[in-house]
């Protein structure tokens, strides 16, 4: 005769807040850093050449 095993397996996802807060943070220095320079090349630069 045979056995059956019934295997159940458990993960528990585990998210860590400090990175994902960490990721949010760089994230967003990159968007105001990207901004700064959008907004100095339309205010100074492009003028220059009108």
């Amino acid at each position: 005769m045979e056995e059956k095993k019934n295997i159940e397996v458990h993960r528990e996802e585990k998210t860590d807040s400090g990175l994902v807060g960490a990721t949010f943070i760089k994230y967003a220095a990159y968007l105001i850093i990207f901004f700064a320079v959008l907004w100095f090349l339309i205010n100074y630069v492009f003028p220059m050449f009108s």
